[in-house]
């Protein structure tokens, strides 16, 4: 009996610790929102590379509002997850909420953005394109496009966002090469369809009122870039044609705009980060070293190529 019940004890520490160190991670996910088709993308993407690795997920809407991430980075800290995966709506005011988690041992991986911190310690990796390179692609493209000559519109992305200000950069760097290509109007249009066509109608307005031509519009989103194609054919005028348009993010309805040749080129920000970020999640939990930044590597197409790669978009 005494034999039996020694080994039935070992079998139960046995299991127990079996059990414990097969134990799925917790990982709470702070998502900017739902503004575009590029950051549903990748929240699917997130989502099922957890389901597929069995994390239990946490997941949090912030709808645009950063106060919304830090209450869901305070709420992930205090359920005590096993690390943090943090899209920042914008650069700044991430630090005090950021030592918090360094204090409970609680590693933040970044996604798609970075932040304005002045210890880079407080976070563990960045996995994000090179948003100025981005700018820099759509703006040469675009100068070639026009022969250098003509007048640009700009519908920018968030105030204070990494992309809005690291996609202007590249562009006016781009631009330099350009001289008689002139940026006329800045507007942020919030990485919105709707709030998109808004801005661009006022472009379109002022424009027609006896104002300066508008040769062009380039959009640090496809999303702003398709409200922009709707405000240029309420006006009477033919996107893609008429009015040049380019953006970036490369989502399947930029490449249908493209085939029906009202989008002329887009410059690719690939969403798909689920893999990287959970390889860089376990990495961490793991001890193991990882990289300070990932950068994802982006191309460009234009009307020429979109038929031709539309069918093996993902996204």
């Amino acid at each position: 009996m005494t034999r039996v019940f020694v080994l039935s004890s070992i079998s139960a520490i046995c299991l127990a610790s079996c059990t414990r160190s097969d134990k799925a991670i917790t990982v709470g996910f702070s998502q900017i929102g739902a503004e575009s088709g590029w950051r549903t993308a990748e929240t699917k993407s997130i989502r099922s590379e957890a389901a597929k690795r069995g994390v239990n997920l946490k997941f949090s809407d912030a709808q645009q509002k950063q106060e919304n991430q830090l209450k869901a980075l305070g709420a992930f800290i205090a359920q005590r997850v096993d690390a943090i995966i943090l899209a920042p709506v914008v650069e700044a005011g991430w630090e005090p909420i950021l030592k918090q988690a360094r204090a409970a041992k609680i590693p933040v991986i970044l996604v798609d953005r970075g932040v304005n911190v002045s210890d880079e310690s407080l976070y563990s990796t960045l996995i994000a394109s090179d948003f100025v390179e981005e700018g820099k692609m759509a703006g040469e493209w675009l100068g070639k496009k026009l022969a250098g000559h003509g007048n640009v519109v700009e519908l920018q992305g968030t105030p204070g966002a990494a992309p809005a200000i690291d996609r202007r950069k590249g562009f006016e760097e781009a631009l330099k090469d350009f001289p008689e290509l002139k940026l006329i109007k800045s507007q942020t249009g919030e990485f919105t369809r709707a709030k998109g066509k808004e801005v661009m109608e006022a472009f379109l307005k002022a424009a027609q009122g006896g104002g300066t031509k508008i040769n062009a519009v380039y959009a640090h989103n496809d999303d702003m870039a398709l409200g922009a194609i709707q405000a240029i054919e309420e006006s009477g005028l033919k996107p893609g044609t008429d009015v040049i348009v380019a953006s970036i993010d490369g989502i399947k309805p930029a490449f249908e705009a493209m085939v029906a040749g009202k989008l002329n080129c887009t410059v690719e920000c690939n969403p798909l980060l689920g893999p990287a970020a959970f390889d860089a999640v376990e990495a961490v939990i793991a001890g193991k070293p990882v990289p300070k930044r990932t950068v994802v590597k982006d191309r460009i197409f234009d009307q020429s190529v979109a038929k031709d790669v539309i069918g093996k978009r993902q996204y």
